[in-house]
């Protein structure tokens, strides 16, 4: 639940405009229309700021962390806007720092070993599979980079799993893994499948989704 002393009108608007942001993203991706993507990708990545500014993320070490992890995925966004190589090396990179920030952020809150140790498994199930399907279709060079990448997420994931007990823990652990899981799909896109439209349709929302998760736990610290 959240704080009574949270207005409701607090969380529609950035909500409802990601929403309808998010939907104009995918039907722009799957018609392979530039201006949209231009236009609502950058719009749609505003709403998850929006929304920690809206619930004071500068007021505590979480917060500030967070926000300063958010603002790092609107950077991968938009460098991923474009498809060349160099765009999607500044959007890993810009990636990777925002996972690390957003373990940074968790590691702010009091640390349950218990949910260490419960994460452990289904994160190492996770890097091994994903390490497994993905690996062996990436070129030489990228090899490390990616692998860094997958190590960095598993870290994440981790730091999300011990933040259990906490009354955000809920909304922390589901971001976290949903923002792993939608990374999947930008992998499929580059390395497997590029010409499948299919990628956006589960793995845009399912980003999105996950990063307004994250910042409305904010609501619960």
């Amino acid at each position: 639940m959240l704080p009574e002393s949270l207005p409701l009108a607090t969380l529609l608007p950035p909500a409802l405009l990601s929403l309808v942001a998010t939907l104009a993203l995918v039907i722009s991706d799957f018609r392979d229309v530039r201006a949209g993507r231009y236009l609502f990708k950058p719009l749609a990545a505003i709403t998850f700021i929006w929304l920690a500014l809206s619930l004071d993320a500068t007021d505590t070490r979480y917060g500030q962390w967070l926000l300063a992890a958010l603002a790092l995925c609107l950077v991968g966004d938009v460098c991923l806007m474009w498809d060349d190589e160099r765009s999607f090396l500044a959007g890993l990179a810009a990636f990777l720092c925002g996972h690390l920030l957003f373990a940074v952020a968790f590691f702010q809150l009091p640390a349950s070993l218990p949910g260490l140790a419960i994460s452990a498994l289904p994160v190492l199930v996770l890097l091994g599979s994903v390490s497994r399907w993905l690996l062996p279709h990436v070129n030489r060079e990228m090899k490390m980079p990616v692998l860094l990448y997958i190590l960095v997420i598993s870290a994440m994931l981790l730091c999300a799993g011990m933040t259990a007990g906490q009354p955000a823990a809920a909304l922390i652990i589901a971001g976290a893994w949903g923002f792993a899981c939608s990374d999947l799909a930008v992998a499929r896109r580059q390395f497997i499948l590029p010409a499948s439209r299919l990628n956006g349709v589960w793995g845009t929302p399912l980003y999105f989704l996950s990063q307004m998760v994250l910042a409305g736990s904010l609501a619960l610290i």
